[in-house]
């Protein structure tokens, strides 16, 4: 019998560290699940390239890898100083210059790239650069000028991002360059679409909607980052496929003190409504630099895993670090530890309190079995993964094995917790063999050591095999020894 193997997911950022000679395979190696492509960064032939890569080198190690292409969306930066980074003091007045052609910023002014900006602000509002490392109070709007007075002081150099304290900017959620790179992503044909600042429903379903039109079969992804999301949160999770829990610019627009519980609300929600969720930004941000961890950092990712996250992802820890093999076993050691100690929470009866379809209804009485009688794995015979979807819904210690023919479905199911997807070329039979199926399906998990005689297991399946959303049947089995095709034994 395998030993237990890691349940949170990892998503790792490729870039320039993980360009280095052998260094990807490494990365995967080490734990990686989905790669992430920073569409903020690059070309679109560097991202193909590390697509096909990442593509390669996990097809050599026997195994799948998923691939994530994140939009970067409408983020607000200042443009460039004329003679490199300034110094601001606090006290000192500052203008942000909102003109096309502004000229190269100083120590008195910068130009914006958001040239909507005036109309966005008004005297007394806050303005945080760099990640809020540096704060502007704004005295006073003149045309195209935004006048304002240093509150935190610091060195401010080119390009630094620009966010409102408490969020409210008006700037579409897709760019131009969005729009281009939706294509690109079809063209990628990525698994999934990260769409940044996010404000509402609307965002994700324009997005999924030029994605489909470029050809694209993505989840989308919502990444949550604007405050004004927050207030239109559930309307997004259920637009989307998954949420990510973008916590660089959203713990600047809500403050960080409000973030740690934001998270956990993010989690919890996108748990009750059957989405996936990433936890993201400086993670492991001192692997950098430092081959381990602090102590803060492993607490961090730890919390996200008990928490119920389903990945946990590494951003320049991976892409520009210096040890981004480093950075991902030490992610997937934390992960496994951090699983070692989750308990659910919420009673399986009580977490849903309508089932309007019948995998949903056979996932929920799947898990209340589990966390009745000793079972050893759940076996979920499925086409598109939505049943495996269901299942890993409900937090449990039981292994889920989503065992599907479809490869693009098995991609989509590297996002999910506690889901294990395999290949099974299931021929296409009628009902009245149903049962060789799932015979020959728990056998090909005893070959590969994932069952052992004598375990039992609750297998999900449909009536007709070969068909997408048609899982109503659940069967309680023990598996039997020398020739498991033939010695399953009903316990009914």
């Amino acid at each position: 019998m395998k030993t237990a193997s890691r349940r949170t997911r990892i998503v790792a950022t490729l870039g320039p560290a993980t360009d280095a000679p052998g260094m990807l395979e490494r990365a995967l190696r080490a734990g990686i699940d989905v790669v992430r492509l920073n569409l903020s960064h690059g070309t679109p032939e560097d991202h193909l390239r590390r697509a096909r890569q990442a593509h390669a080198i996990a097809a050599r190690l026997g195994r799948e890898v998923g691939v994530l292409a994140d939009l970067q969306g409408p983020k607000i930066r200042i443009d460039r100083f004329a003679d490199g980074p300034i110094q601001l003091e606090p006290g000192a007045a500052f203008t942000l210059d909102c003109r096309a052609g502004a000229p190269a910023g100083d120590a008195t002014r910068v130009g914006v790239s958001y040239l909507g900006l005036p109309g966005d602000v008004k005297a007394g509002d806050h303005l945080l650069l760099d990640d809020g490392l540096v704060e502007l109070e704004v005295t006073g709007v003149d045309g195209t000028a935004i006048h304002c007075t240093v509150v935190i002081g610091g060195q401010l150099s080119d390009r630094k991002g620009l966010n409102r304290k408490g969020g409210g900017l008006s700037l579409n959620a897709l760019s131009d360059k969005d729009r281009a790179d939706i294509k690109l992503a079809a063209e990628l044909k990525a698994d999934f679409l990260a769409v940044s600042f996010v404000r509402s429903a609307a965002d994700i379903v324009e997005a999924r909607a030029l994605l489909r039109e470029a050809g694209g079969d993505a989840w989308l992804i919502a990444k949550i980052e604007r405050a004004e999301a927050i207030g239109k949160l559930e309307e997004i999770i259920d637009a989307s496929d998954a949420v990510m829990v973008a916590r660089g610019d959203l713990g600047v627009e809500i403050g960080d003190a409000e973030l740690p519980g934001l998270q956990k609300k993010i989690i919890r929600e996108a748990l009750a409504r059957n989405r996936a969720v990433i936890t993201a930004t400086q993670m492991l941000q001192s692997m950098v630099e430092s081959p381990i961890p602090t102590r803060a950092e492993v607490l961090d990712v730890a919390n996200a895993v008990i928490d119920g996250t389903d990945a946990v992802m590494l951003s320049a820890e991976s892409a520009a670090g210096k040890h981004p093999d480093a950075a991902v076993a030490a992610m997937a050691r934390i992960c496994l530890g951090a699983e070692r100690q989750f308990e659910a929470r919420e009673k399986i009866s009580t977490r849903t309190h309508r089932l309007d379809r019948s995998d949903q209804a056979i996932a929920m009485a799947a898990m209340f079995l589990a966390t009745q009688m000793p079972v050893r794995a759940i076996v979920a015979l499925t086409e598109s993964g939505t049943t495996a979807q269901w299942l890993s819904r409900y937090r449990s210690s039981v292994p889920i094995y989503a065992l599907t023919p479809s490869a693009e479905a098995r991609r989509h199911m590297l996002l999910l917790r506690d889901v294990k997807p395999m290949p099974f070329a299931a021929e296409r039979t009628p009902v009245t063999v149903v049962r060789q199926v799932i015979r020959d399906a728990v056998c090909q998990l005893f070959a590969s050591g994932d069952l052992a005689e004598g375990d039992r297991v609750l297998v999900t399946h449909g009536d007709h095999t070969g068909r997408g959303g048609g899982t109503n049947s659940l069967k309680l089995l023990s598996v039997g020894a020398n020739g498991i095709a033939e010695s399953l034994r009903d316990l009914q």
